[in-house]
């Protein structure tokens, strides 16, 4: 081998590299241009940066891929060819755990999506996977980019792949800050999570025009797929907030109640409230009238650590509210009826709620705690015809596929299939009790005795004053508070304001439990 020439005198120093090298970082950093900063400002937007900024602990990101450009050609493109190619990738701190994140620069092609914008994310993606830590992205994109066509199309198919090995390996969560149209929709529907803006952040598959074409109908783009639509009307968005700032503490909120990945537990903290506290509040709180609403937020509030709850869909299926907590400084799940909405029933869209967080809590190991006052499933020829039965079983199975400590109390109410399916005894859950104004059966007391008893209401002289009394009978026979404790399908008749240490020290007592499911590539679950 022969040995290199030396270098001409025209040729840089090692510093100046270096100082080229800044220049080109530099100029990745400051974006297209002022006037493109200024457009999404004017938007109530920030920058890519910023939100990054907003996101991750002070000073801990590191980019990967900063000087990309995209090598396409074609209708203009090869006389613009910015850094970043639309994307900023990279991995930082929150809370002082490891994440990774990509976020859209819409000021570059309006966040769209070629070629090499889509190899950096799916880079990103696989270095979350194998390093095992959540993946969050920042969603501000316009679609496939046009121009460089199928390429940009084989671009999503990357990204819903990767979404779906990651899918109950590592938390997911997409945060919508712009427009989300097309294809691109996917992707956040294969998350754990997702976050909107009002006003700034939309998702649909077909726009506005699309539909006002096919159907006549006219609509705007929030109307069609903004926050509140899709936080209260179809639950696609978890969690919806007024400005960024706020979505984006909110994200590093519920970043610290998860796990890094399915082989950790959710991080513990310190807890100062007293694990023996009494709740003598909740003996007012619930009446025993069956037929009284009142709010089971107030229940689980003076249940958990300090009264600190994030509610998960809170303005969508409002009759099940689910929510992490902590309880004695340990992450848990918890889904409950809710009395004040349709008196708790469960329905179509709270069975799909239901199951969709038992499925989560179970992937990344949170227990579930599950407090019923449940009268059954929502009667009607519309739930019939939508489905209610296969949809009702999604939540059942969801439930006997959970490996994860699971407690149940019976509050109040305990009718029929939904007691079964809200995680009684008979389909798994570790343990079950009961407050002394329980009335767990088949049905309510009035409908059972029209059953049993009908000839001899029909028959009677007074049959209104026969009905009340098989009421009561029926009551003091089969619906009593200990009828289920005799016969071993609740574990403990307990006192209300023993709740909170009651579920604790049962939590601790399972947190080493250990389950195995049955060898099989995977389920087959209802849909």
């Amino acid at each position: 081998m022969t040995a290199p020439e030396a270098e001409g005198p025209e040729a840089p120093d090692a510093r100046g590299r270096v100082a080229e090298l800044r220049a080109l970082r530099e100029k990745a950093l400051e974006g297209p241009s002022e006037r493109a900063t200024q457009a999404q400002h004017a938007k109530g937007k920030l920058t890519v940066r910023e939100r990054i900024e907003l996101l991750l602990d002070e000073g801990t990101f590191r980019e990967v891929e900063p000087l990309r450009r995209h090598r396409a050609t074609g209708f203009g493109l090869e006389e613009k060819k910015p850094y970043t190619d639309g994307v900023v990738t990279g991995w930082g701190l929150v809370h002082g755990r490891t994440v990774f994140v990509y976020a859209h620069d819409f000021r570059i092609f309006g966040g769209a999506l070629g070629e090499a914008h889509a190899t950096k994310i799916h880079k990103i993606m696989d270095m979350a996977i194998a390093a095992g830590a959540p993946l969050i992205s920042l969603n501000d994109g316009a679609g496939a980019r046009i121009q460089e066509g199928v390429s940009a199309l084989a671009g999503y198919g990357g990204i819903f792949q990767r979404n779906t090995r990651a899918s109950g390996v590592i938390p997911q969560i997409s945060v919508m800050l712009g427009p989300c149209a097309g294809g691109a929709a996917y992707s956040p529907a294969l998350t754990d999570f997702v976050f909107m803006v009002r006003e700034t952040s939309q998702m649909f598959i077909t726009g506005p025009d699309v539909v006002q074409a096919v159907t006549g109908a006219q609509v705007s783009q929030n109307g069609l797929g903004g926050a509140d639509v899709h936080a209260g009307t179809s639950g696609v968005s978890h969690f919806a907030y007024d400005d960024e700032q706020s979505c984006l503490e909110e994200v590093r909120y519920l970043l610290s109640m998860l796990p890094s990945n399915n082989r950790e537990n959710p991080p513990a903290e310190e807890c100062t409230d007293p694990v023996d506290r009494r709740s003598d509040v909740l003996l007012d709180l619930v009446p025993a009238d069956g037929n009284r609403p009142y709010d089971m937020r107030r229940v689980i509030e003076e249940l958990v650590d300090d009264g600190d709850v994030l509610e998960i869909h809170e303005r969508w299926a409002t009759n099940l509210i689910v929510c992490l907590a902590r309880m004695d400084g340990q992450v848990v799940g918890i889904l409950a009826n809710q009395p004040q909405s349709l008196a708790g029933v469960l329905d179509i869209e709270a069975s799909e709620k239901g199951a969709r967080f038992v499925q989560m809590c179970d992937a990344f190991n949170i227990p579930l705690v599950t407090l019923l006052d449940v009268p059954g499933f929502l009667p009607g020829v519309d739930q019939e015809h939508g489905g209610i039965i296969r949809h009702g079983a999604k939540l059942l199975y969801a439930y006997c596929n959970a490996t994860v400590p699971r407690i149940s109390v019976v509050l109040r109410k305990a009718y029929g299939g939904a007691y079964i399916v809200m995680d009684s005894q008979s389909i798994g859950a570790d343990l079950t009790f009961a407050w002394p104004t329980n009335e767990i059966a088949v049905m309510g007391a009035e409908g059972a005795a029209n059953v049993i008893f009908r000839r001899e209401i029909a028959g009677a002289d007074d049959p209104d004053a026969m009905r009340a009394r098989m009421v009561k009978e029926y009551k003091a026979e089969l619906m009593h508070p200990y009828y289920a404790a005799e016969r071993g399908l609740v574990d403990d008749v307990i006192d209300p304001a023993e709740t909170r240490e009651v579920l604790v020290r049962s939590l601790q007592m399972l947190r080493s439990k250990h389950a195995d499911l049955p060898s099989r590539k995977h389920g087959n679950p209802p849909q």
